[in-house]
């Protein structure tokens, strides 16, 4: 930032009179003002121009939460959540919406799309991806269209790294789809579908394949996708620009049978990734090869003290920003297990469970900088706040019950 020869010059001509510099598009002026003002507003001119994150730092993140729709839910809502207290606000009502269950932002931060888990989309046998507009000072949503997900009970959805395509999971058909966004984040339509086959060895609940979670790897060239019905990560290579998938050699890596691999999340290094099993309640820890988009098993670990003899599925997975931890969340426990990540070897152990002090916590979202997390109890309708210690990873509860109905997904507007 410059001042001007003739703003330098009346600021010592005037050092008797307190003043303040006003900056604006590269010029200043001068205004007389009391003297305790004159310094207020120096430094808040200076630093509101040299420093736009200084502006940011002080409004709350923009968060929005996915739910089933009933009695207490309508739909997407959204909250402020202060990443200095840890506060989250009261969630309001940003879109009405049937059961928009998961949720992605665009890269850029300007669109959501949104997973309608239902099974008569548009009166067919689909279910829908909705595509929004994210109107970031209101928290509002406003519709851009919708396209048919391409199989029933979509129950995941994710963006890719360029903000090219979204990638949905459905579960109830045990299909993967992508579609291509425009530029004004539409999604063009229809998706390019692969359909699983197979089964496993759960009667209940691997009758047949029921794909749950989609994602890209780092480099945006392969992806992985999590089919709890096969016991199965499928690998895909992934053309970005075209908007396809292509099975990669080897196709897939097998998991335990009757572990039902459910969600998955990558090391910020890209090369180890951690699978949550529902059915079995465990993490599975895998290397992961970059340049061929292939998994090699590390190690499973139990979500669970040794002992445990109530009922219990697995929901959720997320890795810290750091790399030293790792987080999945228990339903009947109601629990969220943290694990340490060992350094060399990518290996997960065990260190402590924490109550998620609700009911079915079908989700949790580490904040961008990993200094909270918030746990989405499903079945008791509520939100809490924990505080991530830095040294250990542990959680330690902060303010009170957000209440918000059946919330399953909860999302970061950067």
């Amino acid at each position: 930032m410059q001042m001007t020869r003739r703003c330098q010059r009346r600021w010592h001509e005037d050092a008797a009179v307190k003043l303040s510099i006003e900056f604006s598009l590269g010029t200043c002026s001068l205004v007389r003002v009391k003297p305790v003002q004159a310094v207020v507003l120096a430094l808040a001119g200076i630093l509101s121009h040299s420093s736009p994150m200084v502006a940011q730092a002080a409004n709350p993140s923009l968060v929005y939460i996915g739910t089933y729709t009933g009695a207490r839910s309508q739909g997407i809502y959204a909250a402020r959540f202060d990443a200095t207290s840890g506060k989250l606000s009261a969630p309001e009502l940003a879109a009405e919406a049937k059961n928009p269950t998961f949720l992605a932002v665009s890269p850029n931060g300007r669109f959501l799309y949104a997973a309608n888990e239902i099974g008569n989309f548009a009166g067919g046998t689909s279910g829908g991806i909705s595509a929004y507009r994210i109107e970031k000072e209101t928290g509002k949503l406003t519709l851009l269209n919708q396209q048919p997900s391409g199989g029933s009970g979509p129950c995941h959805v994710e963006v890719d790294k360029r903000g090219n395509c979204v990638l949905a999971a459905n579960y109830g058909s045990g299909s993967v789809a992508v579609f291509k966004v425009a530029a004004d984040g539409r999604l063009a339509g229809p998706g390019f579908q692969v359909q699983h086959r197979g089964s496993s060895v759960n009667p209940q609940r691997q009758q047949g394949p029921h794909a749950h979670h989609i994602t890209c790897d780092a480099a945006n060239r392969f992806v992985l996708a999590c089919d709890l019905g096969l016991d199965q990560v499928l690998l895909y290579r992934f053309d970005s620009r075209q908007a396809t998938l292509n099975a990669n050699n080897p196709p897939s890596i097998a998991l335990a049978p009757g572990a039902g691999p459910r969600h998955l999340a990558f090391h910020p290094n890209g090369r180890w990734v951690y699978v949550i099993n529902e059915l079995n309640s465990t993490l599975s820890a895998f290397e992961y090869a970059p340049r061929s988009g292939t998994l090699t098993a590390l190690s499973t670990v139990s979500t669970l003290p040794e002992g445990f003899a109530g009922r219990n599925s697995c929901a959720e997975v997320a890795v810290h920003p750091s790399g030293k931890y790792v987080y999945g969340s228990n339903r009947g426990d109601d629990s969220i297990a943290l694990f340490a990540i060992d350094p060399k070897t990518g290996r997960a152990s065990f260190v402590a469970r924490e109550s998620t002090r609700g009911k079915t916590p079908r989700h949790f979202a580490l904040d961008p900088a990993g200094k909270w997390l918030l746990a989405e109890n499903q079945d008791s309708n509520d939100i809490f706040v924990f505080r991530v210690d830095a040294g250990s990873g542990r959680l330690e509860p902060v303010g009170g019950r957000v209440e918000v109905g059946a919330p399953v997904c909860l999302v970061f507007v950067r």
